[in-house]
């Protein structure tokens, strides 16, 4: 309450649930257009499922009484509107982008020597870096990377994080017989983050339900082509990188298999998506921002 009476302001712009009790109570007592930027709802969070009850409350409350609301794909429009009934009108698509300047050139010693080692010796690196849940779809890639361990025994699974799943997963590879072939890291950041990226010859993010995914693109960035699932936000805006529904793990492991065992498949991949890459911008993502700004700035000012 104390903010929304600081001082003069035309727009309340609130990212996700964990803001939008506050937002709402600014625009009762400011009475300005609430602009609610949605970047991942529970439906996603939980996996395509309900999820927790308040929460889902909070972000429907959100939602109806927002002005317009902000999705970052139209993936994550069409959930807004079948899963939380909200008019698709009410909903635009401004999708993420990347800051390409940030992707300067690597450490020439990677932080992965081992696979580095194991490279020169005719194997090949698939990696996926993020949070160990359920939304992320990793299950799926451990069933796809038996399959394609059993076709291309040199084919090391790196998979970068940590979260509620990690047991689960350990698990999962000590019973479907690949643990020698899938590396554990646990949660990295800096040089250890980057260079898992570049070591990789392949990117795998599989989520079940990704609004968006900035994953694909950093390891794109960083020398990697990728393969995403097409229940996320990323595969409509990158062309050239290879798409599976989360669910086919028999398609995952076949394009899995298909790079690891061509390096021409792999560096065509990467060249063509490198090209898409260095067109990202964040600033036609804020031109329509600002435009959505002025719209109901103006719609005010009017009345």
């Amino acid at each position: 309450e104390g903010i929304a009476t600081l001082g003069e302001f035309d727009i309340i712009h609130a990212h996700d649930w964990l803001t939008f009790r506050a937002a709402l109570r600014a625009k009762e007592i400011s009475g300005k257009p609430l602009i609610a930027h949605v970047h991942a709802t529970e439906f996603d969070r939980a996996g395509g499922k309900a999820g927790n009850p308040l929460v889902h409350e909070i972000e429907y409350m959100g939602l109806v009484i927002a002005d317009k609301i902000i999705a970052v794909s139209q993936l994550t429009k069409n959930v807004i509107a079948n899963e939380y009934d909200i008019p698709e009108d009410k909903i635009d698509v401004v999708h993420n982008s990347i800051d390409t300047s940030i992707y300067n050139e690597l450490d020439p010693h990677n932080a992965y020597a081992y696979l580095e080692r194991m490279k020169k010796h005719g194997y090949r690196v698939v990696a996926n870096v993020g949070r160990l849940t359920v939304q992320k779809g990793l299950y799926n890639l451990l069933l796809a990377a038996k399959d394609v361990v059993a076709r291309a025994p040199k084919t090391i699974f790196l998979i970068v994080g940590s979260g509620e799943q990690y047991l689960e997963l350990l698990q999962l590879s000590a019973d479907l017989g690949i643990a020698k072939n899938v590396i554990f890291t646990d949660f990295q950041r800096g040089k250890n983050l980057r260079d898992a990226f570049a070591i990789a010859d392949l990117f795998v993010m599989p989520s079940v339900s990704e609004p968006f995914g900035l994953t694909p693109l950093e390891a794109i960035g960083y020398g990697t082509p990728a393969l995403v699932s097409k229940q996320s936000g990323v595969a409509e805006i990158i062309t050239n990188c290879l798409k599976v529904d989360f669910w086919d793990v028999q398609e995952m492991a076949n394009q899995i298999h298909a790079v690891v065992t061509s390096d021409a498949l792999r560096d065509e991949l990467h060249t063509q998506s490198f090209a898409e890459f260095m067109k990202l911008s964040w600033d036609a993502t804020a031109h329509k921002l600002v435009g959505a700004y002025t719209q109901h700035a103006q719609l005010v000012g009017a009345k």
